[in-house]
Formats: structure tokens, C-alpha cells, sequence
């Protein structure tokens, strides 16, 4: 077990920013909660994956629902955490358990920057795992779902204290559904926790080293800033990616709001290596597909980021502006998602494109 410092917290809400592929909420409001707790004279402890224990209880509790731009972000107190607390509280009274720790469902900052901070409110452990190394729209994209664990029973809460158990459900996406709509009926969002799950089984379930690896890349990041040192390539070593892309935001960029679903398009025109070049990058929360010249360069699973050129920060969805100048990273996927169950559901045929996989080692 590590007790994590405020630097350390700062780099992994950084590195699961960058890694979020556009989605998993915001750093500023992520980064807020933690410090939140950290200023009470909270801790922060990182459960090695060594240190799960078998008989005991996890869970994930994190935020469903769409993603605004930060301008229109005014209701800050409105969703302070207290509706994903709630949710945590009644699925352990629900299953007369106290869960041992909590495990992030999604790469991003607003979520696990949310993990880490009930954990420290409840002395429970964050667990150095995650349910998908990337951040995706929908609740069957997990690595709970690829490898057969139930999302039941969940507990949903919401800010004006209305809670709700489903013990069961047809199949995950029925619960993305119910859930969904539960969302868009309260300011857009809802806290949740759900898959609770024994150590013996959690640990054949989610991607070790998570956390840690999210943190390397902050730190990296980071780093590299401090000592004048391009933030863009020490990411790429950092987490094994390549560039896909360098361009200037363009006017056609878009984004609109459906069914609990931020959609977008961000149009790029080529900068240096890549002038006379364009690239589109489309996402549904979460960046899923990246074209170049018309041709498809990059899918999901494998990770879509898009980063600020000069600072190596991530652009969150709907976030990009006409002007920006921005980095196109592609970082591979985790093995788990190239199973077949996994390509069943998130892949390009899913969202309604016409097109296979296609891999950042194609």
C-alpha cells in the first residue's frame, strides 16, 4: 500500500486526463474534489494488486451522464460528489458490506479524480487497477463486462437524494439505459456504483498497474514541462504511443448533446509535417474514430487523444475552439479489448460506421 502525496494525486489526474481520450470529465472539477479531501487531512492509499483480498468487496462508483463545455460548467457546487457517496453507501447497505476499496471504472479525470476522493472521504483503499484503460461512453464497455463479471447489483443516487437499487437486469446495456435516462432527468448526470465484486475475481477483471501507469504519464508530462522539454514527446515514450496528427481547429468543428450523449466532430488542416493534410476526429463522449485525408487512420478500442501542441494537456470533449492548435496521439488499447466479446460491442459497426477495426499497429 502507497499513501499517495498531493503531487502524486495532481500527475495521475493529469495522466488520466491525457489517456481519457477526450472523455471522462473534467480536470479542473477532478482535480477539485481530490484536493477537497486532501485539504480535510484525508488519505489517499493505493492498493497494490498484490494486496487484494479475496474475501473482501470492491466496487466502482463514478459519475453517468454527458459531457458541456467548461464555460457552461457554472453549477460547480451542483455536483459536489455527494449523489456518487450516496450511491456508495446504499449498495453496502443494500449487500450488508462495507467494500474494502473502490476501483475506477474509466481513465479520466473527472471520474477517477471522483474514486479517489470518496475513498479518502471512506478510509477505503483506491485500488491500482481500471475497468477500461481509456474512457468510453456506455456502461457494457468494461472489462467487468469482456470478462463476465455482473454490473448487478448498482445503486444509482442523484443530487436531490433519490436513490436506486436495480438487484438485476437483462444485460449491461439494459442498465446503460435505465440508468441513462435517470440522467437526463437529473441535470445530466447521476452518481452510480456498481459491479461489486470479490478480490478473488476482481483481480482476473480489470487492468493492473492502472493508476500507476495513469501517474507516469502526468509525471512525464509534467517533467517535461519543468525542464523546457517538448510535454508531447515525453508522453509518447511515456506511454508507447505515436502522432498521428498536428493541426489547427478548423470552423466546421461541432458538438451537440442527444439522449444523454455528448456527439462532436473536430476538424483539423495539417500543421508542419502534416500541412496540406486534414484530419477529422469523431467521438460520443469519447474519441472513436480519426480519419485522415478521408481515409480512417485509427479506431476504437484503441485510445484517440487529443492534446494541446505546445502543453501536452488534454482537450476534453466538446472542448476543442476554431484556432487551437492540437497533437493527435494514438496510444494501443489493452489486450482485453481485442478478445472477440470485446469487438462485439466497441468498435466502429457499434456507433454505425461502415468500416473494421483498425489499430494504432496496423
Amino acid at each position: 500500500m502507497k499513501k499517495l502525496s498531493l503531487q502524486d494525486l495532481h500527475d495521475i489526474m493529469m495522466g488520466c486526463a491525457i489517456l481519457g481520450t477526450g472523455g471522462g470529465g473534467s480536470l479542473v472539477e477532478g482535480t477539485a474534489v481530490v484536493e477537497k479531501q486532501w485539504n480535510a487531512g484525508r488519505e489517499f492509499k493505493l492498493l497494490d494488486f498484490s494486496e487484494i483480498q479475496d474475501d473482501a468487496y470492491y466496487a466502482s462508483p463514478y459519475y453517468c451522464g454527458c459531457m458541456v463545455p467548461e464555460e457552461q460548467e457554472v453549477e460547480e457546487e451542483l455536483f459536489d460528489g455527494s449523489d456518487i457517496a450516496l450511491s456508495v453507501r446504499e449498495l453496502e447497505k443494500y449487500m450488508d458490506t462495507n467494500f474494502h476499496g473502490v476501483v475506477s471504472i474509466e481513465y479520466g479525470a473527472g471520474n477517477t479524480g471522483e474514486v479517489m476522493a470518496i475513498a479518502a472521504q471512506t478510509g477505503k483503499y483506491i485500488v491500482d487497477a481500471d475497468a477500461a484503460g481509456r474512457a468510453v461512453p456506455e456502461l457494457q464497455f468494461s472489462t467487468y463486462y469482456v470478462t463476465g463479471q455482473p454490473i448487478t447489483p448498482l445503486a444509482v443516487g442523484t443530487i436531490y437524494g433519490d436513490v436506486a437499487i436495480l438487484p438485476t437486469v437483462k444485460e449491461d446495456a439494459r442498465a446503460e439505459a435505465l440508468t441513462r435516462f435517470m440522467a437526463v432527468a437529473t441535470n445530466g448526470a447521476v452518481g452510480m456504483t456498481d459491479h461489486p465484486i470479490l478480490g478473488k475475481d476482481l483481480k482476473n477483471a480489470v487492468i493492473p498497474g492502472a493508476i500507476s501507469k495513469a501517474q507516469m504519464v502526468g509525471r512525464a508530462r509534467r517533467e517535461a514541462e519543468e525542464s523546457g522539454q517538448d510535454p508531447i514527446r515525453a508522453i509518447l515514450k511515456a506511454a508507447g504511443g505515436k502522432m498521428l496528427f498536428t493541426g489547427r481547429v478548423t470552423g466546421d468543428t461541432n458538438w451537440y448533446d442527444k439522449d444523454g450523449f455528448t456527439f462532436g466532430d473536430i476538424y483539423l488542416d495539417g500543421l508542419d509535417h502534416d500541412a496540406g493534410h486534414k484530419a477529422r476526429v469523431w467521438y460520443k463522449n469519447e474519441n472513436m474514430m480519426l480519419w485522415v485525408d478521408d481515409q480512417v487512420r485509427l479506431t476504437c478500442p484503441d485510445l484517440i487523444c487529443v492534446l494541446d501542441r505546445k502543453t501536452g494537456k488534454a482537450i476534453t470533449n466538446p472542448n476543442s475552439k476554431e484556432g487551437m492548435e492540437l497533437c493527435v496521439l494514438g496510444f494501443p488499447c489493452h489486450e482485453l479489448w481485442k478478445t472477440p466479446k470485446a469487438l462485439e460491442i466497441l468498435n466502429p459497426r457499434f456507433f454505425g460506421f461502415d468500416t473494421d477495426c483498425v489499430f494504432l499497429e496496423d
